[in-house]
């Protein structure tokens, strides 16, 4: 029985290669690349979902890992990885978009606490609406749900020298773009009721000149946003939903264009 070194670089890529992938995905997908998540468990993840899936795959080609065609699919892995946790994580900054306009609306903009995930100031109602998407996301089984994101790319995007084309990128890019659409889609109930609160100041400011609007308008409008707050997050929901429905679609279509 022979053992060639072809076939020894099959089996050290059968695994080598998917460890990379998934270690990218690790280093940005929401939740697992949280500073308060160790590197000790992001590395023990990556360790274990490469052990699970690995047998399944098709054997990669023998490319050694320390030539430059093994250094490029190294990069190329990790691009594809990244490429995953980044789509899933457009899908939790859109309601910090939202929470950014709300708080804006509501005048707390300067109300700020850090994001021990990210470790950046974020408005308090983004942090808000960062904690409901978080356990809406876990209580859907969202993290699963990345799991086999991951795990279906190397089936679309085998390990090999597929890698993203201009159709894939720009797939990528107009996902970003409904970071912003569906943050302001979240955010315009709340943002039209508060601007009907300022126009109503306005009027009565214009009926009562001697009214002080600004020491009455910030506790009513603080008060209005809050109310308004309760009966929008129950929005949340689908609209993370339709998000991650979305990026489960980006991340499939993007083996189809590569």
């Amino acid at each position: 029985m022979t053992f060639s070194y072809t076939e020894f670089l099959q089996l050290l890529g059968l695994y080598f290669w998917p460890f990379t992938r998934i270690t990218g995905m690790l280093l940005i997908v929401p939740l697992l690349s949280a500073s308060y998540v160790s590197t000790q468990v992001r590395l023990f993840l990556a360790v274990f979902i490469t052990l699970a899936v690995a047998p399944a795959l098709s054997l990669p080609p023998p490319v050694s890992p320390f030539t430059w065609h093994g250094v490029l699919l190294i990069v190329q892995q990790l691009g594809i990885g990244a490429a995953i946790g980044l789509i899933f994580l457009v899908v939790f900054q859109a309601f910090v978009v939202a929470g950014h306009m709300v708080s804006m609306a509501m005048g707390l903009a300067m109300a700020s606490m850090v994001d021990p995930a990210t470790g950046v100031n974020t408005p308090i109602v983004g942090r808000y609406f960062t904690i409901i998407v978080t356990l809406l996301f876990l209580l859907m089984n969202g993290h699963v749900l990345v799991f086999k994101a991951v795990v279906s790319s190397f089936e679309t995007l085998p390990i090999g020298l597929h890698f993203f084309n201009q159709d894939s990128l720009k797939l990528i890019f107009e996902f970003g773009g409904e970071m912003f659409a569906f943050g302001v889609g979240v955010a315009l109930p709340l943002v039209t009721a508060l601007l009907l609160v300022n126009i109503a100041f306005g009027v009565v400011s214009r009926a009562a000149p001697a009214l002080n609007i600004f020491a009455v308008g910030f506790p009513v409008t603080l008060m209005a946003g809050l109310i308004m707050l309760v009966f929008m997050t129950p929005l949340l929901l689908p609209n993370l939903q339709a998000l991650v429905n979305n990026a489960v679609e980006v991340i499939a279509k993007l083996g189809l264009n590569s």
